[in-house]
């Protein structure tokens, strides 16, 4: 693997200082140890029919909707005061499909929620001949952008310049990104929605956002864990709701102290998540350029990025 990754197109972030180096394997990119993790995955997992893959490219909701699937299939074995989510950290909730191959088996007993930024054509061969579910998130583009230099440029402590993000603009648009090109990814999972009905949700974060309570009852049902009258009529979707509340998990003290990993300070997996902090960031000039190559990459699709 040492001699392949030699030979393997590589790209080292300049808005990073040099902190980080992408490799594109399989036609996108990511550091090394993601690429690792992901050819033993593809190499050694046995997917479970049963198992339910909640996929995410980075910062389009994944922290949200970790929390949102995890309480939902769980909530039969916890009351409300005792959630692990209010003492757990939402990505310790579970398995992470790239790193944590060896206790996918082990969780399987306290959930079937595998999670993974991998796109749909690198996914390990298991996980589509035994036919599990597939719920995937995705988000406005420009956001996006914003979301994943803040995240970056955090866990190094870097300031927040604009020189940086006009850098790590213009890496994005040439696919450059963490897992990217971020609408490749988009476009393999849709299409794989079209050919598998059923089989992949497609949510949108800032439809989630807009209408939390209907798109709630619309991943339970996917999952297999729908509400009963009796639920919706008590307030569970409600409490659940509040639960994975950004107001909520980013003021729990397992979520603002520790590392994750012992890599990564948790708070900065806890930014803002709102809508529309790109005007913040985009020049007249930046927004119409990623307009542009979004239409062009999502023509034909009935998905909107912008």
């Amino acid at each position: 693997m040492e001699e392949m990754f030699n030979t393997l197109p590589k790209h080292s972030c300049t808005w990073l200082k040099g902190n980080s180096t992408w490799y594109k394997y399989q036609n996108f990119w990511t550091l090394q140890r993601f690429h690792l993790g992901a050819i033993l995955a593809q190499q050694n997992l046995k997917a479970q029919p049963s198992d339910i893959l909640v996929c995410s490219y980075p910062k389009t909701g994944t922290t949200w909707l970790k929390a949102l699937s995890f309480a939902i299939v769980t909530r039969q074995k916890f009351d409300k005061s005792a959630n692990p989510l209010l003492t757990t950290f939402p990505h310790d909730c579970m398995p992470f499909l790239e790193t944590d191959l060896d206790l996918i088996e082990e969780n399987r007993n306290k959930s079937p929620l595998i999670s993974t930024h991998l796109p749909y054509q690198s996914l390990p061969e298991s996980t589509i001949s035994s036919n599990c579910k597939i719920v995937y998130i995705y988000r406005n583009v420009k956001d996006v952008i914003v979301s994943q230099f803040h995240f970056l440029r955090g866990i190094h402590k870097l300031p927040m310049d604009d020189s940086s993000f006009e850098e790590a603009f213009d890496d994005f648009c040439q696919g450059i990104s963490g897992y990217g090109p971020y609408w490749e990814h988009i476009l393999g999972y849709w299409n794989a929605s079209l050919e598998r009905p059923g089989k992949i949700l497609f949510l949108k974060y800032e439809d989630l956002k807009r209408d939390p309570t209907s798109n709630l009852i619309k991943l339970a049902e996917f999952l297999g864990s729908p509400f009963s009258d009796g639920e919706v009529k008590d307030g569970v979707v409600e409490n659940i709701i509040k639960l994975c509340s950004f107001e909520n998990l980013s003021n729990l003290d397992v979520n603002k102290n520790g590392l994750h990993n012992n890599l990564i300070e948790k708070q900065i997996f806890f930014r803002k998540a709102k809508d529309g902090d790109w005007k913040n960031y985009f020049t007249d000039e930046m927004k119409e350029k990623i307009d542009n190559l979004v239409d062009e990459k999502l023509k034909g699709t009935n998905l909107v990025l912008k």
